[in-house]
């Protein structure tokens, strides 16, 4: 069996702007052997080259195809629910070229979907602008539910947090496509052409990357360098298949990642 990799970028391969260890030898050696993997990301400010130039400058060679964003997931999801249509858009260059890419046009005049996802300076006027069009009848659609984003100063506001704001504002609550949301697995596995039978899910988090990765039917792996530790793991309903240190046990093994003895 070839198995397929899907793997959270924060926490799994780089830890602020640092990699991880065994994350580059990881990367090489699937590259080697020719395992299909995507690095995922609930982030939706960047575009997959963006992502490719920040892993490389940590060492990490990641080709631009194997990048999946909740951005992509989201145009992916948009594409299948009403081609060519279109977006009043909150979010960088990461969401909007996703969305150009898919035939969509942007605009702040009767759009069918208000789509929200993150940005680095949330603007009140864009905000009270997609609050009037999900009232006038918009569908609101948001990248992913995460409601803080870290920064080197401490918290950041996240898509999560500005969506609940628009929410309470309108009574209508949004499609969230990123993680928790098995459809970003899935989607990430239609654009390698793999199948859940063969596919694993490496994350920190077991709130969103083991919880999407089960509901998808993948195998899954929680690596202790990011956010959940054991303690923490052991208060949530559900089991990864898996515990490792870091990413590093997997180097020399990847072939079959689960010991049978």
């Amino acid at each position: 069996m070839v198995w397929t990799y899907l793997m959270d970028m924060d926490g799994v391969l780089v830890h602020e702007e640092h990699p991880i260890p065994g994350a580059a030898e990881l990367i090489a050696e699937l590259t080697a052997q020719g395992n299909p993997f995507l690095v995922l990301t609930n982030n939706s400010i960047y575009t997959p080259r963006d992502l490719r130039a920040r892993l490389l400058r940590t060492g990490l060679d990641v080709p631009e195809r194997s990048i999946w964003t909740s951005a992509l997931a989201t145009a992916r999801f948009l594409d299948s629910q009403r081609p060519h249509g279109s977006a009043y858009v909150i979010g960088e260059a990461g969401l909007t070229t996703a969305l150009h890419e898919i035939g969509y046009t942007l605009t702040d005049r009767d759009p069918d979907y208000v789509v929200l996802g993150e940005t680095r300076t949330y603007s009140f006027t864009a905000i009270t602008r997609a609050i009037r069009l999900v009232e006038e009848g918009a569908r609101f659609i948001a990248t992913n539910p995460d409601a803080t984003g870290p920064s080197r100063e401490g918290s950041l506001p996240a898509t999560g947090a500005v969506a609940a704001l628009i929410e309470r504002a309108t009574g209508r609550a949004p499609y969230y496509v990123g993680k928790p949301n098995p459809l970003m697995m899935r989607s990430g596995l239609r654009a390698l052409g793999a199948h859940s039978e063969n596919t694993l899910m490496i994350g920190d988090r077991m709130d969103t990357d083991v919880r999407s990765g089960l509901e998808a039917g993948l195998r899954t792996i929680l690596v202790l360098t990011g956010i959940s530790g054991l303690d923490t793991a052991d208060r949530f309903p559900y089991r990864p298949t898996r515990v490792i240190e870091s990413v590093a046990d997997l180097v020399g093994r990847t072939a079959e990642p689960f010991p049978t003895g």
